[in-house]
């Protein structure tokens, strides 16, 4: 790797002076100017990483923890952040907090430590991340004080919950795997304000709901809501094992729209994120927040504290993506009108 010691040796001046060539500063003719670029350009010279980073004060690199990347919804995310990032001249180091709440703390100093200039963190649930030393953007829920952007949980609870009571289901159950997450909390909430007082509800969680299905539905319960595409996978494996079909006897919706649930037989209806603006949203904050920091430690001034978001709270819609695991009920409740 050629250096700027070795573009002075062959050059015949000091490194000092290649430097200051390089950077525009000091006081090098234009003609030694343009030798010494050229020349540097003929040797295939290019600054470090670390170089620019020492002088301009920043890396150009995100930190990024994932809560799950075993789960197929958090990868997807991940390729998102990074090509959003990309598009800024940004990087990306991802860690995986492994669903732990502690190691999820460990990460993110982890990543400081190697001198990223700001941190976006999809939390683990029920997890409201310490501040760090740099500009943090969270993706969450918007019933987390701290979201900085994320999808219309509540909104997408709302879109596939209006969608099974306009096919005429009646007797319906909500599953979520944990309520300590604010995303399904907002899922099932969203669900629930559509179909509360409007059908016959029951509302389970985690093993203990999945094993209490199959009492629902014997007692006439036609439709089955979950709040993960995985979680509904797991649930059409109970029905088929109850001799059961979807959606002739029993109609399922997913959340998220992840390739397992387009790949199942028959395909899941659920709802979809738009991880695209989200991913553009987050970085773009971060990307402000940086830029923010740096002009103020330029100025000499005390770092500044972490800004809120421009628009706490801020959620991007959701829609339904209606497949074959939904259709009309068998048997119209009684309640239908």
């Amino acid at each position: 790797m050629v250096s700027i010691k070795d573009i002075a040796a062959d050059v015949g001046v000091t490194a000092a002076t290649v430097s200051n060539a390089l950077n525009g500063k000091g006081r090098v003719s234009e003609k030694l100017v343009g030798r010494i670029k050229a020349r540097a350009e003929e040797l295939g010279y290019r600054p470090s990483s670390a170089a620019i980073a020492l002088k301009s004060g920043r890396s150009n690199i995100l930190g990024l923890v994932m809560p799950d990347l075993t789960n197929p919804l958090f990868p997807h995310l991940a390729q998102t952040l990074s090509m959003a990032a990309e598009d800024r001249n940004l990087a990306i180091l991802i860690a995986d907090s492994r669903r732990s709440a502690t190691e999820q703390q460990q990460a993110m100093q982890r990543l400081v430590s190697r001198g990223i200039d700001g941190l976006i963190i999809v939390p683990q649930r029920g997890t409201s991340p310490a501040p760090v030393s740099v500009p943090m953007a969270i993706i969450n829920a918007a019933s987390d004080p701290q979201n900085t952007v994320s999808s219309d949980h509540r909104g997408g609870g709302v879109i596939i919950a209006q969608h099974i009571f306009e096919l005429g289901h009646r007797h319906v159950a909500l599953l979520g795997e944990d309520p300590v997450s604010e995303v399904q909390r907002d899922r099932i909430t969203g669900m629930q304000s559509v179909l509360d007082g409007r059908t016959e509800l029951k509302i389970q969680w985690g093993d203990a709901g999945l094993a209490a299905l199959p009492q629902i539905v014997k007692d006439g319960a036609t439709a089955i809501l979950t709040t993960s595409d995985m979680l509904a996978l797991k649930v059409r494996s109970l029905l088929m094992e109850m001799g059961l079909n979807v959606p002739e006897d029993v109609s399922l919706t997913g959340f998220d729209d992840t390739t397992f649930g387009r790949l199942m037989y028959p395909p899941l209806t659920t709802i979809s994120q738009d991880a695209k603006t989200i991913a553009e949203k987050a970085v773009a904050f971060l990307a402000s927040q940086i830029d923010e920091r740096c002009k103020r430690l330029a100025a000499k001034k005390d770092t500044p504290p972490l800004a809120a978001p421009p628009e706490p709270g801020q959620t991007i819609p959701m829609h339904l993506v209606a497949r074959d695991s939904t259709s009309r009920p068998k048997k119209p409740s009684q309640q239908e009108t």
